[in-house]
């Protein structure tokens, strides 16, 4: 990969972060049919924050823990565990490829998150691609003509979830170093889903622990692995290789689940995302402040 440039190398680790996800997605699925929703989330934070502790304690222990505002970290998490619970409910309730075309509208619903919390202004091409997105979307669920279930309604949520975390994190990055984000998230977390996972509790056998820790390592390297595309390589050039996503989706659903996306799951899907990467474009030429960490839009 040394003789490649930087885009490029970004883009092949991109492609290969795609299906990383999406097998972690089809593990969910798989496991969230035996065991509830709340359980399969801790041990998906648990063992994501196993892997990510090694982390903090080079970077300096509880000392980088430090924040001046842990309200905004409480606020932070509690939207994300409400984002994950939605997430994987609907991936044990709806087919791999159809969530993950409707997981596209993160960026659309984040676009417009951002005018109503931070106040940024939306202009007539950015209005554009968010209502062409929304056709999109439309496509898909055809409300009308075929039911919209509660697991497509779970997943439209934890999209919305998703990007309203992504712009507290916006915020939160103004005072917080990176270290200091993800540490806070990683813990509270683990502590909030420890709760409702007990209240349901279903003892996993052996396969299904091994599952579960499968679902925790592979969130973990596919978080760091898109952190590292991202760094390697620019957002409006990256960003469109999360199409690929649905590509993998839709082969790993039909080995595994024997799940077909019709037509207008493409079609929408396509619309969502030539929409959402048009947005992405558009604010990559805009210029970040020089201490702006890299934002990614992830739904692990």
């Amino acid at each position: 990969m040394g003789a490649l440039s930087s885009n490029a190398r970004g883009m092949l680790i991109m492609f290969t972060t795609t299906l990383i996800m999406v097998c972690m997605h089809s593990v969910v699925r798989y496991v969230g049919q035996e065991l509830p929703t709340a359980q399969v989330v801790f041990f998906r934070n648990l063992f994501s924050l196993i892997a990510i502790f090694p982390v903090l304690i080079r970077s300096g222990g509880l000392r980088v823990l430090k924040t001046r505002h842990p309200g905004m970290h409480l606020l932070r998490t509690t939207i994300g565990i409400l984002a994950m619970w939605s997430w994987f409910y609907g991936l044990a309730n709806v087919p791999v490829a159809h969530a993950t075309a409707l997981s596209f509208t993160n960026v659309m619903f984040g676009t417009l998150a951002a005018v109503v919390i931070l106040g940024e202004r939306l202009h007539l091409r950015r209005w554009s691609a968010v209502l062409i997105g929304f056709s999109g979307t439309l496509i898909i669920l055809r409300p009308g003509y075929i039911e919209v279930t509660p697991g497509v309604i779970a997943i439209l949520f934890s999209s919305l979830c998703w990007a309203l975390a992504l712009i507290i994190v916006k915020r939160i990055s103004q005072w917080d170093s990176v270290v200091c984000i993800v540490g806070w998230n990683a813990i509270l977390l683990t502590v909030f889903s420890i709760g409702p996972a007990l209240y349901e509790w279903q003892s996993p056998s052996l396969t299904e622990l091994g599952w579960l820790i499968l679902i925790g390592v592979l969130a973990t390297v596919g978080h760091l692995a898109m952190t590292t595309a991202f760094k390697l390589g620019d957002a409006s050039v990256i960003f469109p290789m999360d199409f690929a996503r649905l590509i993998w989706a839709s082969v790993i659903g039909y080995l595994a689940f024997a799940e077909i996306p019709d037509l207008w799951t493409w079609a929408g899907g396509l619309i969502i995302f030539a929409s959402t990467a048009y947005i992405t474009y558009r604010e990559s030429q805009i210029k970040p402040a020089p201490s702006a960490p890299i934002q990614v839009r992830s739904q692990i």
